[in-house]
């Protein structure tokens, strides 16, 4: 199933632009897609905002992200998420033009006469005693608290009393997400994998030296939270009306929650009321706006409003 938005406005101006070679040099990638913004040399428009599509299997996206703001000297919002591949995560190209590109990353720029408004938000909390990540590479958590990762996971299992099947772990890792706690808040990480070495694969990069925990969510609490956001869009509008919304959340949270994700859509457009929206479940979602929970994320509602 696919959905679409057009837009169309007299008060906005849209460029697209994109950024190869993410996982060599992600810094040069973020340099080429923000050579193609307008607003960093036109300033008819007060209102600067990005839509920001990439490769999430070629990593390296919560620096992409502190790129992209050093780049655009922090006058862009940025909203958006990771490609997906139905929850196959093995093969993640965006889409440029005619072109099918692995390893970029792709931006439609947004310039307005309005703000945009953008909420973010996620229902996890932590269930585990803080942690801290000891050994890591990339996207695999090697060693917690200097313990193999499997090992923390199998004693978490054991402790609340719940089943992780090593040959398939999916099940398990769904509802035991990796919480990084950044004092304002926790950015989710979504573990996919066991490895032979005892490492776990996530969906996303793991900073060594991290606080953790080890999270929980509910339906209520996911609903909840996507409703939250798409509050704060409103809010975000200054008084304006939406015109469409566009949103997006994880495919880790469809799959955990499977019918239920309708609650978590029928809060979103009770809230809405008439306004008509369509989304996606990306691999990571992206939210770069002042005053809210920033970076890149996981099982994280982002919603955009585009005014009327």
């Amino acid at each position: 199933m696919a959905c679409a938005v057009a837009l169309r406005s007299a008060d906005m101006r849209f460029t697209i632009g994109v950024g190869r070679g993410l996982r060599t040099n992600h810094c040069q990638a973020a340099k080429e897609l923000v050579s193609s913004f307008q607003g960093l040399h036109k300033n008819s428009y007060p209102f600067h905002s990005a839509l920001i599509l990439t490769d999430a299997l070629a990593g390296h996206t919560d620096e992409l992200i502190e790129c992209l703001t050093s780049y655009t000297e922090g006058k862009y919002q940025f909203f958006g998420g990771g490609a997906g591949d139905n929850a196959q995560f093995r093969n993640t190209p965006v889409f440029y033009g005619t072109e099918v590109i692995s390893d970029a990353v792709v931006a439609l720029e947004i310039l307005s006469k309005k703000p945009l408004g953008i909420g973010v938000c996620h229902g996890w909390q932590p269930n585990s005693q803080k942690m801290r990540i000891t050994e890591a590479h990339e996207r695999r958590a090697i060693r917690i608290d200097d313990m193999p990762a499997i090992e923390v996971f199998q004693r978490y299992a054991q402790q609340t009393g719940q089943h992780l099947d090593v040959s398939n772990p999916i099940p398990f890792f769904l509802h035991n997400l990796i919480g990084i706690h950044l004092g304002m808040g926790y950015k989710l990480r979504v573990p996919l994998s066991m490895n032979p070495d005892g490492s776990i694969t996530c969906a996303s990069d793991i900073p060594c030296g991290a606080t953790i925990y080890l999270m929980r969510a509910t339906t209520e609490s996911a609903t909840e939270a996507a409703v939250n956001a798409t509050r704060t869009a409103l809010q975000k509008l200054y008084g304006g009306k939406p015109s469409v919304a566009i949103f997006f959340d994880c495919v880790a949270t469809r799959l955990r929650m499977g019918k239920d994700f309708g609650f978590e859509l029928e809060g979103v457009q009770r809230i809405l009321n008439s306004t008509c929206y369509a989304g996606c479940n990306t691999h990571g979602q992206i939210a770069r706006v002042e005053g809210q929970f920033s970076g890149f994320h996981n099982c994280t509602a982002v919603i955009c409003l585009i005014p009327e």
